[in-house]
């Protein structure tokens, strides 16, 4: 009887090595991110002992540390699925949840029923934002208010003003704090485009002024930060709905200059007509 030869097996170890790759998380930005959602946690906790300042501070805690993990992981070529998904659920919590447990905590709780749907209303908002931004990927330019300044508008407020009112704010200041959380809220999911600071290039050079501006900036943070925190807030999150109606104007201008040509051109012709005709 012949004898079997042995059988040979290929062992794909590049697969083995690729799927053992696949199962580790890069340590650095994801730890930036935890950073972030450990701040939005302390948002909320400060929010529920009353600590308003705290939980302002937190929030913008939160979106700096928002601001360098993304930053990172592209500089370190660390970008990986796991931490953008880990990302944008420290981001419904820290500049969702967190920014609307703060303003309802220390105004909208005294409109009850109301205060309720307007907290959720700014939460669900925030959700909707954060996934239309997933399916939307990296742009120049955001549509909609982005979720971390909606809560530096609405963190660096109960900041500005929680000192100001010793105990619960009044009827009218509740009422002012749910227009302006409802209004933050629908420009999350409005069709307005917001400028990205994703277009501007770091490494590449820029004109001195730009340095000067910064320093300025800088220097006002440094004078009182949540008022001029919150006055940058609000600027940018004003900045879509203006530039719309900014475009809005210039197009019926450009519309009405075509029609006031068009009617000079005809007004023009006519008496050439005329004269031709005697």
């Amino acid at each position: 009887m012949a004898k079997r030869q042995p059988r040979l097996e290929v062992v794909d170890n590049t697969r083995k090595r690729t799927f053992n790759r696949r199962r580790g998380i890069y340590l650095l930005p994801n730890l930036i991110t935890a950073g972030a959602l450990f701040a939005g946690f302390v948002a909320i906790v400060a929010a529920v002992d009353g600590k308003f300042v705290v939980a302002g501070a937190a929030i913008f805690i939160a979106m700096v540390l928002d601001t360098l993990d993304g930053r990172v992981a592209r500089l370190t070529r660390t970008e990986s699925e796991f931490g953008a998904q880990f990302d944008s659920l420290s981001d419904m919590v820290a500049f969702g949840v967190g920014p609307a447990v703060i303003v309802f905590e220390w105004s909208l709780a005294t409109l009850q029923q109301v205060g309720w749907f307007v907290t959720f209303m700014y939460m669900a908002c925030a959700a909707l934002r954060l996934a239309r931004f997933n399916v939307a990927g990296n742009q120049e330019a955001f549509t909609g208010l982005p979720s971390p300044m909606a809560a530096g508008v609405l963190a660096s407020g109960v900041w500005v003003f929680a000192p100001v009112f010793a105990s619960q704010p009044g009827l009218v200041i509740s009422i002012c704090s749910a227009v302006l959380t409802g209004s933050v809220a629908l420009l999350m999911v409005a069709p307005v485009r917001y400028f990205s600071p994703k277009v501007l290039q770091m490494r590449g050079r820029v004109p001195f002024v730009v340095l000067v501006v910064m320093v300025i900036v800088f220097a006002l943070i440094v004078i009182d930060p949540p008022l001029v925190l919150f006055l940058t807030c609000v600027v940018y999150a004003l900045s879509g709905p203006f530039m719309l109606l900014w475009k809005q104007y210039l197009s019926r201008m450009l519309v009405n200059s075509n029609t006031e040509e068009n009617d000079d051109g005809s007004d023009e012709d006519e008496p050439k007509t005329s004269e031709e005709k005697t």
